[in-house]
């Protein structure tokens, strides 16, 4: 439902304010029973809201038909629980009335109009705002809101908080039991006094069956002070469910929950974006949400989740997003029945102007995860949305909130909520993996965040740089486990990708992954960097093994995993079991070139070059990888194509003049006779070795380590035995 503002109003500024201000709370809350705002904006001078499409009826249409006393307390639950919410996140609506109240088919409670709202928190407030956020709405000494419905304090201009909510809610009440308002009268002045002064009538009066503890809680809501009242909307729902004989779910409801797998709360989208309020230009809401229940799909099968976009209006925060992004498909990775789509490949997308079906397509997925990212102080918001990928139908979406601290959490609620609306089938135990509950240090996790982030980039400034942000993050928790993981990683990249000598990093590596894994044995993650070190390093094929087969069962999706069990396998002499393993990873990273890099030196080890050059071309076209054209002048020189081997390592390294790359061309000189050129080429090796050369271009700053290894590979071609 698109919600605009009037052309009329458009140069109003109360009008505006209003608008805006109704768009900012919407935006500050997340909850089942609170319209759910998706965009807020303008166009072309119209500012407009993006909100849930409800179908239903208002409260006010439902009391005409006289609800019985058990269903007035199940609605009545659901109004306090959506106060509870707007009370917890600093907003007082100071207009609850039945007519800003909707009930959908399944007689669901929605609060809306949140135009005259008051609060106290400046989440999502711009910067310029903040300072008087706890009188932004009203000045103290004006009067808002509806007569019969306002509370005395409210009537009389002075400070209103939560309590005079918790008045109107007592008319509400009161109202729905026995059809009347208890203090509407023929005027507002009549009104008026009647709220000052009068006390309405007992429930009982209108129904003996009513019990007597929703009589005394109605008048409890409408005692004149304020200290006399219940305090809380929570205490609210308590109270009322704490009632014999209430209704706790129509039938309707029931069915629908049912549907969604038994879950009686459901949680609706709701902001994506309060931070646009700010924002110059358009921001147009180009996709309607539908609500096609998950029951009446058939199940997907693979789901790529794109990366989320940063709704914080602070690009130094696509590091955190990013983030939130590498979460939510490590945590659907878990489950086994699902095929996830890893990060390298769904990172591509970024941005995309592809449509969804051609993404999907490229992906082979059928279904896509969209969404966005909200942070705002000690608060996050992660927003997200199913896609069918064939027919680019938008099926569901969803908002969640919570503190940073409690960011797991948050990561969990999302995963699981993507499970439960693609009907992935989950064992217990992955179900319990899901369910992340312990706090994090904000800090140190923003600093596990930024190190990931870097690590992406693949230079060895960036990895050293990412080194010191997981260091220091250590320094403020030193029982991270995720932290040592991002250790180990790096460590791993520093001797693997950016050649490195291994003998230092290998020890740091061993000592990360050891300790993340003491610290939390279900990570998949640490599982394969111990692997990688005990396969490449150690040469202890079982433990790597072992370790392999644990990540595997812990990350059914993790493809890292599948690719260097592959690695295994190739090592050990298993190739025809291999390449399954490397279909798998592809099939879960389709755009990483490792892939293809790793399969094609299987065929290599197997001696069969064609194939092995095959994988390598495939992985050049989606990047230039330096280890990758080392595999394929050695693949090209092996099958018999010297010539070809050369031109490939000689425009490598015009571009790139790293020893790896220096040695592949040695290689390839020696294996085509020309004996002259490979010695010029070990000479300039030697010279590395023994001197630091200039930093190679796709590594600024690095030592030009020479692998004593690569180099007696040309010397065993050339047939120096005594060298090599």
């Amino acid at each position: 439902a698109i919600k605009v503002l009037p052309e009329r109003s458009s140069g109003n500024p109360a009008a505006l304010a209003r608008f805006e201000r109704e768009a900012r709370a919407l935006a500050a809350l997340s909850h089942p029973n609170i319209l759910a705002i998706f965009d807020v904006g303008t166009s072309d001078g119209i500012s407009f809201v993006v909100t849930e499409l409800l179908p239903g009826e208002t409260l006010h249409g439902r009391i005409l038909r006289r609800p019985s006393w058990p269903v007035a307390i199940r609605l009545g639950i659901e109004i306090a629980e959506g106060l509870a919410a707007a009370h917890a996140a600093g907003i007082v609506h100071r207009d609850l009335k039945p007519q800003n109240i909707f009930l959908t088919p399944d007689e669901h409670v929605k609060i809306l109009d949140f135009g005259l709202a008051r609060w106290s928190r400046d989440f999502g407030t711009p910067q310029s705002e903040r300072g008087n956020a706890a009188e932004t709405a009203t000045a103290t000494g004006t009067v808002v809101g509806t007569t019969p419905y306002m509370s005395p304090e409210q009537l009389r201009g002075a400070h209103v908080d939560a309590r005079s909510d918790i008045f109107a809610f007592g008319c509400v009440m009161q109202e729905i039991v026995t059809g009347q308002s208890p203090f509407s009268r023929a005027t507002p002045a009549e009104s008026i006094s009647a709220i000052l002064k009068e006390e309405p009538p007992p429930l009982s009066s209108f129904d003996s069956a009513i019990p007597a503890e929703l009589d005394r809680l109605v008048k409890s809501c409408l005692h004149k002070e304020p200290a006399q009242r219940i305090q809380s909307a929570r205490e609210l729902a308590d109270r009322l469910r704490g009632i014999p004989g209430a209704v706790a779910q129509p039938e309707a409801a029931r069915r629908a929950a049912g549907r969604r797998g038994g879950s009686v709360r459901r949680i609706v989208p709701a902001a994506a974006a309060a931070a646009a309020l700010v924002l110059l230009g358009a921001f147009v809401f180009h996709r309607m949400h539908t609500g096609t229940s998950a029951a009446a799909r058939p199940p997907y099968q693979a789901v790529a989740v794109l990366p989320l976009q940063n709704l914080s209006a602070d690009p130094e925060q696509e590091y955190f997003v990013d983030g939130m992004t590498d979460a939510v498909i490590t945590d659907l990775s878990k489950i086994k029945s699902l095929k996830v789509i890893s990060r390298t490949s769904v990172m591509l997308y970024r941005n995309s102007q592809r449509s969804s079906p051609v993404i999907a397509k490229e992906l082979h997925a059928d279904a896509l995860i969209e969404g966005s990212v909200m942070r705002s102080g000690d608060r996050v918001r992660i927003t997200v949305q199913l896609i069918d990928g064939s027919s680019d139908r938008h099926l569901w979406a969803e908002s969640y909130e919570r503190e940073l601290k409690d960011v797991f959490a948050l990561q969990g609620d999302v995963a699981r909520a993507i499970a439960r609306q693609v009907q992935a089938v989950m064992t217990p135990q992955e179900q319990v993996r899901l369910v992340k509950t312990s706090p994090v240090d904000p800090e140190a996790y923003e600093l596990y965040l930024k190190g990931r982030h870097l690590m992406s980039r693949g230079g060895l400034a960036d990895v050293l740089k990412a080194i010191e942000y997981f260091q220091a993050g250590l320094v403020k928790d030193p029982d991270n486990a995720l932290i040592y993981t991002g250790l180990a990683d790096a460590y791993i990249h520093r001797m693997s990708d950016v050649h490195e000598n291994p003998v230092e990093a290998t020890a740091q590596a061993r000592a990360a992954a050891l300790k993340a894994l003491q610290l939390d044995d279900s990570l998949a993650e640490a599982h394969t960097s111990l692997a990688s070190i005990k396969l490449f390093y150690d040469w202890d094929w079982a433990g790597a093994e072992s370790e392999l087969k644990r990540a595997i069962e812990l990350n059914p999706g993790y493809a890292w995993a599948y690719r260097m069990y592959g690695m295994y396998l190739t090592i050990v002499g298993r190739h025809p079991e291999a390449l399954a393993f490397f279909e798998k990873a592809r099939g879960l990273d389709p755009l990483q070139e490792r892939n293809y890099m790793s399969e094609g030196y299987a065929y290599f080890m197997a001696h069969e070059y064609p194939e092995a050059v095959e994988q390598y071309r495939q992985g050049f076209e989606i990047e230039h990888d330096p280890v990758a054209y080392f595999g394929l002048v050695l693949a090209l020189a092996e099958k018999g194509d010297a010539p070809a081997g050369i031109a490939e390592a000689e425009k490598a390294t015009k571009e790139d003049s790293s020893p790896l790359l220096l040695t592949s061309l040695a290689t390839a000189y020696a294996l085509a006779g020309r004996r002259a050129d490979a010695q010029r080429v070990l000479d300039r090796l030697e010279d590395l070795s023994k001197h630091q050369g200039p930093a190679p271009a796709w590594h600024p700053g690095a030592t030009q380590y020479v692998c004593p290894y690569e180099v007696a590979g040309v010397y065993a071609q050339l047939g120096d035995k005594d060298r090599s």
